[in-house]
């Protein structure tokens, strides 16, 4: 028995596991948990990595060990995601769930830090929309970061609450909720949660999960898929709660395929995954599909977003591989400009116009005087122009520039150009007569020392 587990948290796992499972479960959470990578389609550049492969992620796998990924440059550049191999389930469950080729609209509703909705944009059917959704500000900066590490275009991220999308009620193909919970599934990873739940806790979460779901399904077309989510074990909310969403909104389970040897126990509706069965957390996942409700009514009298002038559109073109099927926008002249899809103009002007903290798809730049000045998360999209100058660096070279300090090379490129470490853009520096300016973004400069 761990003396560190909370009592009540222990005789209620007893009765759910059994005294056999039980001593499993208590023996692997004294063990040090797996660490575990998610590549970037959009961007990774090597070979197969030689580690074991996550079972229900062709694209994740276990490392041997937990390097500092602080000081991997490519890291920075979102050439991969560390994120938890029983989260990954996720994106097995929207390959099953959607195999038509038709793009969606996708809704992430508690989006922070941002795995699931990177992971979301590598799943969904190409050219799908996802908005990214964080109600806790300092939370949302974290998130918009790791979307604009992604590199993709048709992503908004948004800061609301849950309430705040009730004029969008039938827009959303797809929803994720992976709700603010208890984190029981977290307590071999972080030693903190174990001290910081109670019985109350959970029943608070519960309280807070009903009202964001009750939310969620309004949002929801009808034949729309909502997954819910979570970090725990506990059946109130997990079972019970995904018992209430099928009784009370007449929501349909829907099924995922899973193969023996993963170990995922298929729970009365949904799927548990428990760390002394496989390698990972503790996770829940349900999915639903709604078969009734209204479709959302777009109307005539939201306007389109403001398009900037097309001396801009000319620029832009230097530095997008293809701008086509873009469409940009700021909100005024001279403020920054955004890129995103043109097919889904007209929902995205429709969800600009109800929720006011947005970012709309890739920032671009800003005209300075003469200048254009280029954003970071221009260099960082997979849309950047391959004839936009770069220099390859030296790792040591890359950790100085993540690390936003002066930087001297031999003959750098004059003007605008990407600093490269193992062909992954890093950012923007500008080559000067006597100097290279590092623009670097100051909030997410590397603090730690580097071993020189």
């Amino acid at each position: 028995m761990n003396d560190s587990l909370p009592k009540d948290f222990e005789a209620s796992m007893q009765q759910m596991l059994g005294a056999t499972d039980w001593q499993a479960f208590t023996d692997a959470l004294k063990e040090t948990p797996p660490t575990s990578i998610r590549l970037n389609p959009f961007k990774w550049k090597g070979v197969q990595p030689n580690y074991e492969q996550v079972a229900w992620e062709p694209a994740a796998y276990y490392l041997n060990e937990r390097p500092v990924f602080t000081l991997d440059p490519i890291f920075h550049a979102g050439a991969y995601y560390v994120q938890e191999a029983s989260s990954m389930f996720v994106g097995e469950a929207v390959r099953q769930l959607t195999t038509s080729d038709q793009p969606l609209l996708a809704l992430d509703l508690c989006a922070a830090p941002g795995g699931k909705s990177t992971h979301l944009l590598s799943s969904l059917p190409k050219e799908s929309l996802l908005v990214a959704n964080e109600v806790i500000r300092s939370r949302f900066q974290i998130l918009n970061e790791n979307i604009i590490k992604w590199g993709q275009n048709g992503v908004l991220t948004t800061n609301h609450d849950s309430r705040d999308f009730k004029m969008l009620k039938g827009l959303f193909d797809l929803i994720l909720v992976d709700a603010p919970c208890s984190g029981e599934g977290l307590f071999r990873k972080d030693k903190k949660a174990a001290s910081e739940w109670s019985a109350n806790n959970v029943q608070l979460c519960c309280g807070r999960q009903k009202r964001i779901l009750a939310d969620a399904v309004e949002l929801l077309k009808p034949g729309g898929i909502l997954l819910y989510s979570t970090c725990t074990y506990n059946q109130q909310e997990n079972d019970l709660n995904v018992e209430w969403m099928a009784n009370e909104w007449g929501l349909v389970p829907e099924t995922i395929k899973i193969e023996k040897n993963w170990n995922i126990e298929k729970r009365p509706i949904g799927y548990q995954f428990y760390p002394h069965k496989v390698k990972g957390e503790g996770f829940f996942l349900a999915c639903f599909r709604k078969n009734d409700g209204a479709v959302f009514q777009f109307s005539k009298k939201i306007k389109k977003l403001t398009t900037p002038a097309k001396e801009h559109r000319q620029i832009l073109a230097k530095y997008l591989s293809s701008i086509d099927d873009l469409q940009f926008y700021h909100a005024e002249e001279r403020a920054p400009i955004f890129a995103y899809p043109k097919q889904w103009e007209q929902e995205i002007s429709s969800i600009a116009h109800y929720l006011k903290r947005i970012n709309i798809g890739t920032e671009l730049g800003f005209s300075k005087r003469k200048d254009f000045v280029p954003a970071h998360s221009l260099a960082l999209s997979s849309r950047i122009h391959k004839d936009i100058p770069r220099l390859e660096i030296s790792k040591k070279e890359a950790l100085h520039y993540l690390k936003k300090d002066i930087f001297n090379v031999a003959s750098p490129p004059q003007g605008w150009f990407i600093p490269t470490y193992k062909n992954y853009t890093l950012g923007w520096a500008k080559g000067l007569k006597n100097r290279i300016n590092n623009y670097y973004p100051k909030n997410w400069r590397i603090k730690m020392s580097i071993d020189e």
